[in-house]
């Protein structure tokens, strides 16, 4: 995925000035107190140095007042594009005078209520602060707890620029029959649309009602209990999640959505026109999840289900608990992208089961998930296969590692995020290093030792959230079995601390794929291709291996000797889209130019556009039209994207205010 750029830096943290704290026999019977919105003087602030129980990138003060279970309730309105509604807090207090402090950005507070444990019925008004506004991690909510009170509820409204939301026209839709509605919380964007105490360290159990306008369906990250039909006829859909998760797995879509059963725990949810083709392209769903069971333990979520989204969305996929959301590019009719599909049912595991307990162990959590995909994928298509995405992922995290030369804390595993957006971490330094460190300490203890390793950590840290130092202090704890003959010590130091890959980083190898660079290598100094029976994966490790830097004859004419034999500019693989357009920005291929223009605009995935829009900037006319493309592509795409991007192509405010080029 492409970098996200840094953000303001955090401030050191005074604590905010609170109003009286009311009881509820003093609330009883007046009028709602009104909020004290703080100026931006006085926005709480951040520590530069972690604080024992906090997190540098929330407000809350769990070691005070901790939130345990969230209830929404909460209406959809496509016509403001609001959720509007109220969150429901059940809290431990360890300190009874304190007040509890959530994290929100963009919302609007309207009234706040609390009850006593001997009375939940009765809720009476308490007064609240809205601090002033952190440019990165949004307002504090200060809310004053009445002696006794361990329930609050929050009325309030989302805004229309939530960046954890994001309200399609039926336009960009697949049917084009209507409109769409989903979150994506991670990393700090549930505070968007949930008052909470949005920190991965955290873990809440979920209700919710939502309430939506037919024909639209409502599907969320929870078991789905029976439907109401409410006053004004919108159908009202139940919701409950027993398994305590980390606010950032809250997740809700609302559209014309159809489902349809894979398997007896499985099943996929797109809309109409899009199910066939996603049924057939996640028909192995079942195995998935059969595979990964025997690699890693029991799936405690019950069911496991897909959400097709619409091509908006930033990312590949998204593990939400239950109901995994992932992008439509990975529909390539011939399930040569499942990869993700079973990286997203491994963070049922690593992630959603045990989670990194800060946005600096990441790693934690995608590093063991790369690593358990790559088990899935050899469990039921074959070593070869899996080793073929492991050699593709080291080769993309070479070319990353390469692109980070003058930043190295960004090379590191337990990176430094203190003043920095937590997405920044979103790199496959997390991803691909870790799985590396992994597969390193698998290869030096052997397999069966490794796997009694991985199954023992989920299995004690169930349902928790874990440091980079309780896992090297459980590593030292547990995988005590012998170096296998020949295997030398794990500097985890250097793995884990330090930039770059370690020289004994493992190199993964498959016979096909060095077929594959050779025939590149061949093609290139004048050889004919025989392609028969490349595969796609294969075609894209062809593209990374061709010589182009200073071939016997241009680069664009080899692109468009490539491109009239084999239709690369047309493919419908994007993954090899993705790759063949970014070769062809390199090398300013402008007979690609229209379809990366469509590329750009119709996909809001940001492992492709970062790099492709930044080849294009390597030449001034390259510049021009990516600029062009940016203009007319950016109302389209999410907060989250649109964030990196702004940056990258220096974007700004008043350029967002201009009608978009045509």
């Amino acid at each position: 995925m492409p970098l996200a750029l840094p953000r303001a830096t955090l401030l050191a943290r005074p604590r905010l000035a609170l109003a009286a704290v009311l009881s509820l026999a003093a609330a009883c019977g007046r009028p709602a107190p009104t909020p004290t919105p703080g100026p931006p003087s006085v926005a709480m602030q951040l520590p530069a140095a972690p604080q024992p129980g906090r997190d540098l990138h929330s407000f809350a003060r769990p070691d005070e007042v901790r939130v345990d279970a969230i209830g929404l309730d909460l209406a959809v309105s496509f016509t403001e594009r609001v959720l509007r509604g109220s969150a429901t807090l059940r809290l431990t207090r360890a300190v009874a005078s304190a007040p509890l402090v959530l994290d929100t950005r963009d919302l609007t507070i309207e009234r706040v209520e609390a009850a006593l444990a001997e009375k939940p019925d009765a809720w009476a008004p308490t007064t609240f602060t809205l601090g002033g506004a952190h440019p990165l991690l949004g307002r504090p909510l200060s809310i004053d707890l009445p002696p006794g009170a361990d329930r609050v509820r929050v009325h309030y409204r989302t805004s229309p620029d939530s960046t954890g939301l994001q309200w399609l026209s039926a336009e960009q839709t697949a049917d084009r029959a209507g409109e769409f509605l989903y979150s994506q919380s991670q990393a700090i964007h549930a505070r968007s649309w949930v008052p909470c105490q949005d920190s991965p360290g955290l873990r809440v159990t979920v209700t919710a009602r939502i309430a939506a306008p037919a024909p639209y369906r409502a599907v969320m990250a929870a078991e789905e209990l029976p439907a109401e039909t409410g006053s004004e006829g919108q159908v009202i859909r139940a919701y409950k999640l027993d398994q305590a998760v980390p606010p950032y797995l809250l997740a809700l879509a609302v559209g014309r959505l159809e489902f349809a059963a894979t398997g007896p725990r499985t099943g996929v949810w797109a809309e109409p026109g899009v199910l066939p083709r996603a049924r057939a392209e996640f028909a192995e769903l079942e195995a998935m999840l059969t595979a990964a069971e025997a690699a890693v333990g029991p799936y405690r979520w019950g069911r496991y289900e897909v959400l097709v989204l619409p091509p908006a969305f930033p990312f590949g996929g998204m593990e939400n608990p239950r109901v995994t959301f992932v992008t439509p590019t990975i529909l390539a009719g011939d399930r040569s992208l499942v990869s993700l599909i079973a990286h997203e049912l491994a963070h049922a595991w690593s992630g959603n089961l045990v989670t990194n307990a800060t946005w600096r162990d990441f790693w934690l959590n995608e590093g063991f998930t790369v690593y358990i995909e790559r088990r899935i994928l050899e469990a039921i298509y074959g070593r070869e296969r899996a080793e073929i995405e492991a050699v593709l992922g080291r080769e993309h995290l070479e070319l990353e590692l390469a692109d980070m030369a003058d930043r190295p804390g960004d090379q590191i595993l337990h990176i430094d995020l203190a003043g920095r957006d937590p997405d920044d971490a979103v790199t496959d330094v997390a991803y691909e290093k870790g799985a590396l460190l992994l597969r390193r300490l698998e290869e030096a203890h052997g397999r069966a030792a490794f796997d009694a390793f991985v199954r023992a950590w989920f299995d004690r840290h169930a349902f928790t959230s874990q440091t980079t130092e309780a896992f090297r202090a459980f590593l030292a704890a547990e995988l005590t079995a012998p170096l296998l003959p020949g295997q030398s010590p794990v500097d985890l130091d250097l793995w884990i601390e330090r930039p770059g890959l370690p020289d004994d980083a493992p190199r993964p190898r498959a016979a096909s794929l060095d077929r594959v660079a050779e025939a590149a290598r061949g093609y290139v100094a004048g050889q004919p291709l025989d392609a028969r029976g490349f595969t796609p994966l294969q075609w894209i490790h062809f593209l990374r291996a061709l010589p182009l830097t200073s071939p016997p004859r241009p680069a664009t004419a080899i692109l468009a000797d490539l491109d009239r034999a084999h239709k690369l500019t047309s493919t419908t693989n994007a993954e090899l889209l993705a790759e063949w357009l970014l070769l062809a920005a390199r090398h300013r291929y402008r007979p690609a130019e229209a379809r990366t223009r469509e590329f750009l605009i119709g996909v809001g995935r940001r492992k492709y556009l970062g790099p492709i829009y930044t080849a294009l900037r390597a030449t001034p006319e390259g510049a021009a039209l990516a600029a062009d493309i940016y203009a007319a592509a950016r109302p389209g795409y999410h907060a989250i994207t649109r964030r990196s991007l702004d940056d990258l192509l220096g974007w700004s405010e008043s350029q967002a205010a201009a009608p978009p080029a045509k």
